[in-house]
């Protein structure tokens, strides 16, 4: 899943990040530009954890 820029970007290059894994507390993501990979937690896009965080934990989440 991508994340839109206007709601964040690659710390290290500015470009595109992809959401690649999901648990209860951070969201995996990569840089589709430099590789970058790192964990962030679930509301870091200013989206108070309502847009990327659920849609993550559907398609990424463990299941119990």
């Amino acid at each position: 899943m991508l994340v839109d820029l206007k709601d964040g970007y690659c710390r290290t290059c500015g470009g595109q990040l992809e959401i690649t894994g999901a648990n209860d507390a951070t969201l995996d993501v990569e840089c589709t530009e430099c590789g970058d990979g790192y964990a962030v937690e679930t509301d870091a896009f200013n989206d108070g954890g309502v847009t990327y965080w659920p849609q993550a934990m559907v398609e990424f989440g463990e299941e119990c």
